[in-house]
C-alpha cells in the first residue's frame, strides 16, 4: 500500500472520536498518524489493516482500524463511511470501517487457517484445531470497548480497537485454561498479532508479538448472564402484590431478599452455580500461573493506590463525593488489617457481561482487564476476591439498571423500586458468594472488609467510566453507592 496522504489521516482524526471503542472521548486529538499500513487485499473492495497512533495529552495510544476501500458504496455500508478520498499518493474511492463487510471480513479466517504471513501481520491457528473457510463474519450488535464478528455458528472474532503492548491477556489466559482442561471457557481457534519490530515504539514489549485479535468458539445457544438478570429483576418489578412476610394485621413490610425468591424468574439457583464455577476458574488460574504469597506492605500499598484513585475520580465527578468519606473509611478498615495474603491471575474486569449460561453450565469470556487500567495492571497477580467484588458490584448494577433506563419516575415508584432493587441485589449476592465459598474459594463472609474493599474500588472505577463513556448510566454506581457508602 502506497504511503497514505493527510486527507486520509484528516478523515481519521473526524471519524476515530465517534467510535463507541474510542478510548479517548474527554480530550481532543493532539495528534493521529499512521503506524503501520498493510493490504490485504486488493482490487475493488480493498482491504488494508492500519495501525493509528493517537496522542492525546502527552500520551500516545494505538489502535486498530480495518479500512475498506470501495469505488461504489453500497447503502448497508453508508453509516460506516469514513469519508471519501479523490487518490493522488494514497488510495481513491469509499474508505469505510471494513469490519462490517463480510466480504472483507471473511478473509481473516482463511489467513488463520492457513498461518498467512503478510508484511508484520502473522495469522495464527490454535494447536491442533482446524478453521473452516466458508463463513463471512458479522458484528455483534452491542456496545464494546473492542469489536466483535461472529461467523455463523462456528466463530467468534474479537478485534482489539485500542491495541495493548505484548500478548493480549486475554490471548495468554484462554491458552493457558485451555492447557488446564478448565471446562468454563470457549476453545481457542486462533488469532492475528503484530510481529516484533514492526516499526512501533512498543513500550515493555520486548521480543513479544502484539495480540490484534482472537477467534473462539461462538456458543450460539448460550444466553448472556446480562440479559438473564435483567429478565429476573422486571420479573420482580411487575409483581402485582408482594407477599406478606410480617404479622398481620398492619402496614405490608418493605420487601426482603426471601421475597424476591418467591418471584417469577428467581436468578439465585443461577447466581449460586455461577459462583461455584468462578471458583473452579480462579483453581485452574493458580494452577496455570501459580499462587504468590503478598506481604502486608504490599496490600497496604494498593490501598494508598485505592485512596490516589478515589482522589482523582473526586476532582473528576463530582457526584461521588458524598461517598468518599465512607469509602475511605473501609481502605483505611484494610490497611489497618493488613496481612499476608495469597495472589494469583484473575479475570480482572468480571460481570455479569462477562458471563454465557450454556446447557452445560456457566461460561467465563474477556479475560482481557479492565479497559482504563494500564497492561502491567491488567496482569498483575491479585486476590481472587477481586473478582468476586466485581461480580457483586454487577448484581448491583443490574437491581437498578432498569429504575435509571426509565427516568422520571413518581416518588414513591421509585423509592418502592428501589427497596424490591435492594432486596434482588442482596439475594443474589448472597447465593453468589454460597456457591463460591461451597466450591472452594475463599469464602468473601469470611473477608468482609476486604471484599467491601474491592467492591467500593471498582465502584470508584465504575463512576470514571460512566461519567467519560456513558453519562446517562451514572445514576447507576450512585444509586448503589448510596445504599452501601452513604454519605
Amino acid at each position: 500500500m502506497a504511503p497514505p496522504d493527510h486527507s486520509l489521516v484528516r478523515l481519521l482524526a473526524g471519524w476515530l472520536p465517534r467510535q463507541r471503542w474510542f478510548g479517548g472521548k474527554d480530550g481532543p486529538i493532539d495528534e493521529l498518524s499512521i503506524g503501520t499500513a498493510t493490504e490485504l487485499r486488493t482490487g475493488d473492495p480493498g482491504l488494508h489493516h492500519l495501525i493509528l497512533d493517537v496522542r492525546q495529552n502527552g500520551a500516545t495510544d494505538r489502535y486498530q482500524v480495518l479500512l475498506g476501500v470501495r469505488r461504489d458504496l453500497p447503502e448497508r455500508l453508508e453509516s460506516h463511511l469514513i469519508g471519501r478520498l479523490a487518490g493522488g499518493r494514497g488510495i481513491a474511492g469509499h474508505v469505510y470501517d471494513a469490519a462490517y463487510d463480510p466480504e472483507l471480513t471473511g478473509p481473516l479466517l482463511t489467513s488463520m487457517a492457513n498461518e498467512t504471513l503478510v508484511g508484520p501481520l502473522r495469522f495464527r491457528r490454535a494447536p491442533g484445531t482446524g478453521i473452516r473457510t466458508d463463513l463471512e463474519g458479522v458484528p455483534i450488535g452491542v456496545e464494546q470497548s473492542n469489536t466483535s464478528l461472529v461467523f455463523g455458528d462456528a466463530y467468534i472474532c474479537k478485534l482489539f480497537r485500542r491495541l495493548s503492548p505484548g500478548i493480549n491477556p486475554d490471548l495468554e489466559v484462554n491458552l493457558a485454561l485451555s492447557r488446564e482442561g478448565c471446562a468454563h471457557i470457549p476453545a481457542v481457534y486462533g488469532w492475528i498479532e503484530l510481529e516484533p519490530g514492526a516499526g512501533i515504539a512498543w513500550d515493555g514489549t520486548g521480543d513479544e508479538p502484539v495480540t490484534l485479535a482472537l477467534l473462539s468458539e461462538f456458543l450460539r445457544t448460550a444466553t448472556d448472564g446480562w440479559q438473564l438478570a435483567l429478565t429476573s429483576v422486571r420479573d420482580w418489578f411487575a409483581q402485582p402484590a408482594l407477599p406478606m412476610t410480617g404479622p398481620a394485621p398492619g402496614p405490608a413490610p418493605a420487601p426482603t431478599a426471601r421475597d424476591a425468591g418467591a418471584a417469577g424468574g428467581d436468578f439465585a439457583a443461577e447466581a449460586e452455580r455461577l459462583g461455584a464455577a468462578t471458583a473452579q476458574v480462579h483453581r485452574d488460574l493458580a494452577a496455570a500461573f501459580g499462587v504468590a504469597q503478598a506481604p502486608a506492605a504490599e496490600l497496604r500499598e494498593a490501598v494508598f493506590a485505592m485512596h490516589e484513585h478515589l482522589d482523582q475520580v473526586s476532582a473528576a465527578v463530582p457526584e461521588i463525593r458524598p461517598h468518599a468519606r465512607a469509602i475511605r473509611a473501609v481502605f483505611d478498615q484494610v490497611a489497618a488489617e493488613a496481612r499476608t495474603l495469597p495472589v494469583q491471575r484473575v479475570h480482572g474486569d468480571y460481570h455479569l457481561g462477562q458471563v454465557l449460561r450454556t446447557d452445560a453450565g456457566w461460561v467465563l469470556l474477556d479475560f482481557e482487564g479492565e479497559p482504563a487500567r494500564t497492561p502491567a495492571e491488567r496482569r498483575a497477580p491479585a486476590h481472587p476476591l477481586r473478582d468476586v467484588a466485581g461480580m457483586l458490584r454487577s448484581f448491583e448494577y443490574a437491581a437498578r439498571f432498569l429504575l435509571a433506563r426509565d427516568g422520571d419516575l413518581h416518588p414513591d415508584t421509585a423509592e418502592a423500586l428501589e427497596t424490591r432493587a435492594r432486596a434482588w441485589a442482596e439475594r443474589n449476592r448472597e447465593a453468589f458468594c454460597a456457591g463460591y465459598a461451597a466450591a472452594g474459594g475463599p469464602d468473601p463472609a469470611e473477608h468482609a472488609a476486604l471484599v467491601r474493599a474491592f467492591e467500593f474500588d471498582k465502584a470508584v472505577y465504575e463512576i470514571r467510566y460512566e461519567a467519560r463513556n456513558r453519562p446517562s448510566w451514572l445514576p447507576v454506581p450512585l444509586r448503589s453507592l448510596a445504599r452501601l457508602a452513604p454519605g
